[in-house]
């Protein structure tokens, strides 16, 4: 889909043409519409397509008067019970006064784009839009960061009742999400520091603290999810050892058990040989054998208990 925007005093709102200062939000397009808007915009094809790759790092690269910069923004993805935390890159492409925007989804709904910025918005200044999304990008890492954060705390409670291995797979599953937002600030930051280098781009003085300020975001989000990935690496090294462990001692009780049992099945099983044994002709031998039986039954438990092997 390709949406043509203009800030006007009316606010922002759709054209039908494309014109000076404004911004072409293009969201799921298709090929065919992806190489008309190249030949039109005189951009090139790699510039649309690359912001398309789901894998596609963070980065600023300049060819023929055209900027691409490459942006990664977090994505929450309800329906996805595996991993509803991941990141997927937008380009931002200047070009000829106008700003294009290419996203595997409409980054409008992603960054929620208008919230309470509507009155700094504008596409004709395409140095402070840019900053908007950079901005509601680091917001939004910091907001599904504690998301992350409050999720494990949860699953950690109900690891210590169950400890199951649907628990530490929830875990791992949040561990996943940790790692593709570390990644993906990282290379926001390699970015954003290039950002004041770009000729196309003018940074006055409150621009510039703009940008400072999302750097320190970027860094605060990059320091949670570390320590976030930290503290759950180890979480899920513990229960893992407390679930081997828990493990190890039923099958330590088991063994003892069935040493235990074996004694008196032993007594029974030489008492059950054709020959000729002690006690077999007393009318009181099935007593004697049930006896002995019992005495070693209670002297393995007696032993168990003092070498505490139970």
């Amino acid at each position: 889909m390709i949406e043509i925007l203009k800030t006007t005093e009316n606010g922002l709102i759709s054209i039908e043409e494309i014109e000076k200062d404004c911004w072409i939000n293009i969201s799921s397009p298709g090929t065919d519409e992806l190489i008309k808007l190249s030949k039109d915009l005189n951009i090139p094809l790699d510039f649309l397509t690359d912001s398309l790759d789901v894998d596609e790092r963070s980065r600023i690269e300049t060819e023929d008067n055209t900027t691409l910069i490459v942006l990664r923004i977090p994505k929450f993805d309800k329906e996805n019970s595996g991993v509803p935390f991941t990141t997927l890159p937008i380009g931002i492409i200047l070009t000829k006064g106008i700003i294009v925007t290419v996203c595997l989804r409409d980054i409008k709904e992603v960054l929620d784009l208008f919230s309470g910025k509507k009155k700094h918005f504008s596409t004709e200044n395409r140095t402070r839009f840019i900053l908007i999304l950079f901005h509601r990008a680091a917001f939004f890492y910091l907001k599904y960061l504690k998301e992350i954060n409050k999720r494990s705390n949860e699953v950690e409670k109900e690891l210590q009742r169950s400890m199951k291995n649907e628990e530490l797979i929830k875990l791992l599953d949040i561990e996943k999400s940790l790692v593709f937002f570390t990644t993906s600030l990282r290379s926001n930051e390699l970015m954003m520091e290039r950002l004041p280098k770009i000729r196309e781009l003018e940074l006055n003085d409150d621009d510039k603290d703009l940008l400072e300020d999302i750097i320190v975001d970027n860094k605060q989000a990059i320091e949670m999810a570390n320590i976030y990935s930290n503290i759950l690496s180890g979480m899920m090294d513990a229960f893992a050892s407390v679930i081997s462990n828990n493990l190890n001692i039923v099958v330590k009780f088991l063994t003892s058990v069935t040493i235990i049992l074996m004694l008196p099945t032993l007594v029974a099983s030489i008492y059950g040989m054709n020959v000729e044994l002690p006690f077999q002709h007393s009318p009181h031998a099935f007593f004697i054998t049930t006896g002995i039986s019992f005495s070693l039954s209670v002297i393995g438990v007696l032993i168990f208990l003092k070498k505490r092997w139970f």
